[in-house]
């Protein structure tokens, strides 16, 4: 029978405001896990994928994406039986950008850089213990470097994620890098030492090179940004060809520098 997700509501409990606080807390949970699993798709789905994607019964899950599409934050594709982000989350989204002045400012420091390096340039964040990408622009090159905004990837794989982490007792480190981070795209596996290592590095030499860790093609470099506490609160990066020369290396990184150091709030 096909799904009809597009019909007002019911008379019944709508699964967001349920009757008990544990219920609504159940309810809530849920909700995060659907936007979750979407982020992570990157795509729309079939509501029964979804659920078991969510690992929910998938009467919980019709419910919960009726409601969900009704309040605008979900909608339907296609043949009506798929959903995806609706158009509130982006404005929601846009509400963030304009109230968040690292990311503003950030945004438009690396579209600077991306125009005048050719080079593709990102600003990088950490969000639920995984490196992501928060803005990104392409560079000029013929080809494209795999790079898009809201991308996460794991820590060990990138630039960015040693200096992110600068700072971290070595305990910390653990619980947020599993064994699987540890394994690069093309089946070597990086040791947990080596990269705290890495990271203690960067800290000390203020930015941080990377070669040949998400693909064979290119290397990352990648510089802080630093709170107010000076703690690192984000990173500038450019995705270059593995094989460009040290001398342009050695200067883009100390370009990347000047433009993170324009970012990071005074203490």
């Amino acid at each position: 029978m096909q799904d009809d997700i597009g019909v007002k509501n019911r008379p019944d409990v709508s699964p967001i405001e349920d009757k008990t606080p544990g219920s609504r807390e159940k309810g809530l949970n849920r909700v995060l896990e659907i936007f979750e699993f979407l982020h992570t798709t990157q795509r729309a789905i079939g509501i029964g994928d979804l659920a078991k994607g969510v690992n929910a019964p998938r009467s919980t899950t019709y419910t919960l994406v009726r409601s969900l599409v009704d309040a605008g934050l979900l909608e339907m594709e296609g043949d009506g039986n798929r959903v995806y982000f609706g158009k509130k989350l982006y404005l929601y989204g846009m509400d963030y950008v304009r109230g968040n002045d690292l990311l503003r400012r950030g945004r438009q420091e690396v579209d600077n850089l991306s125009r005048e390096t050719g080079e593709t340039s990102e600003l990088c964040m950490l969000q639920s213990g995984r490196y992501t990408i928060v803005h990104s622009s392409p560079g000029t090159r013929p080809f494209r470097i795999s790079s898009a905004t809201g991308l996460q990837i794991p820590l060990p794989w990138t630039a960015s994620g040693r200096l992110l982490l600068a700072g971290f007792e070595r305990a910390t480190i653990q619980d947020m890098v599993s064994e699987d981070d540890l394994l690069l795209p093309d089946g070597r596996r990086l040791q947990l030492d080596d990269f705290i290592a890495d990271i203690a590095t960067a800290r000390t030499t203020g930015y941080c090179i990377t070669s040949g860790l998400v693909d064979a093609y290119t290397k990352c470099l990648a510089a802080p940004v630093f709170s107010v506490t000076g703690k690192v609160e984000a990173t500038m990066c450019l995705v270059v060809p593995i094989d460009t020369a040290k001398e342009k290396t050695d200067e883009l990184i100390a370009l990347l520098r000047e433009r993170a150091a324009r970012l990071s709030i005074p203490g």
